[in-house]
């Protein structure tokens, strides 16, 4: 099943998307410019393998729920978004805030 979930984060509406998959579920937040997701996001393959792409993204882990992954701080991110200053450690909500 996916659920398409409105984020509201300050005075900005972002779009939340929870895949329930067997035995886990994926859960990512997006802006126009980039997106956090939970674990299962391969931050290295975005900087290595597709980093012509210039994909701006960040990644939290042991994250259940879309309001976990606002609150739970980013494990890793993407070159490109730490060129927004985005870094690790830094809360999901702080991270949307910088990619508007």
């Amino acid at each position: 099943m996916v659920t398409l979930e409105p984020m509201v984060v300050g005075e900005h509406i972002f779009l939340g998307v929870e895949v329930k998959l067997p035995k886990t579920t994926l859960l990512t937040i997006s802006t126009s410019k980039g997106y956090i997701m939970c674990g299962a996001l391969d931050v290295g393959l975005l900087n290595e393998r597709l980093g012509d792409r210039h994909i701006i993204a960040a990644r939290a882990v042991g994250v259940r729920t879309l309001l976990e992954l606002l609150a739970a701080p980013m494990e890793s991110v993407t070159t490109e978004a730490q060129n927004l200053g985005i870094l690790p450690g830094m809360k999901g909500a702080d991270a949307l805030l910088k990619m508007v």
